[in-house]
C-alpha cells in the first residue's frame, strides 16, 4: 500500500492507483484490524461460556429481537452478516437442538421464516450477558463517548451499517 522507494506518498501512482499517506496507512491498518481481529476477541468468551460461536450468537439475538422473535432467513443472514447457506447450515444445528423453527413465510411463501424457540430464547438470554461484558470491555470502555459517536457516524459514512441497527 505505501510505496517506500517514493519520499512523497500520495504524489505517485501506480496504474490507476494512488500510494497511501502515512496517516492513511494508519487509519486503513486500524480498521482491518478491527475487521479481522476484534471478532475473534469477541467470539472467545462466548465459545468458552455458551458453546456459541458469534455468528450463531449474533443470528439468535437477531431473531429475539425481532417482531415475534420471527425473521425472514435471507433478511437474517444479512444481519448476521454471513450467506444464505452458511446460515442455513447454522439454523439447522438450531432446529436439531429445538432452538429454531422453520416455516414458509405466510406473507410469501417464497421466503422462509425462522422463528426463535423459548428454548432458544433461554440459550441466547443465557448468552447476552457474556457478549456484552465483551463489547463493553473489548470496543466501549476504552472510548470516550465522543469516540463512540465517532465510531457510529464513521460505520455510517461507510454503509457498512445496516439501518436496520441504526
Amino acid at each position: 500500500m505505501a510505496n517506500p522507494a517514493n519520499p512523497n506518498p500520495g504524489d505517485e501512482t501506480s496504474g490507476d492507483a494512488l500510494w497511501l499517506t502515512a496517516d492513511e496507512k494508519e487509519a486503513w491498518t486500524g480498521l482491518v484490524s478491527l475487521v479481522l481481529l476484534l471478532p475473534g476477541k469477541l467470539e472467545s468468551p462466548l465459545q468458552q461460556e455458551a458453546g456459541l460461536t458469534l455468528f450463531e450468537y449474533l443470528a439468535l439475538s437477531h431473531i429475539s429481537e425481532a417482531p415475534e422473535r420471527r425473521l425472514r432467513m435471507s433478511e437474517l443472514a444479512y444481519l448476521a452478516s454471513g450467506s444464505l447457506s452458511r446460515l442455513s447450515n447454522v439454523v439447522k444445528r438450531f432446529e436439531q437442538r429445538g432452538w429454531v423453527e422453520r416455516s414458509p413465510d405466510p406473507d410469501d411463501g417464497r421466503y422462509t421464516l425462522a422463528a426463535l424457540t423459548d428454548a432458544g430464547y433461554d440459550v441466547v438470554v443465557a448468552a447476552a450477558p457474556t457478549h456484552v461484558r465483551s463489547v463493553r470491555q473489548l470496543v466501549l470502555d476504552p472510548l470516550t463517548a465522543a469516540d463512540q459517536k465517532a465510531l457510529a457516524r464513521i460505520a455510517a459514512k461507510l454503509r457498512v451499517r445496516p439501518a436496520d441497527l441504526a
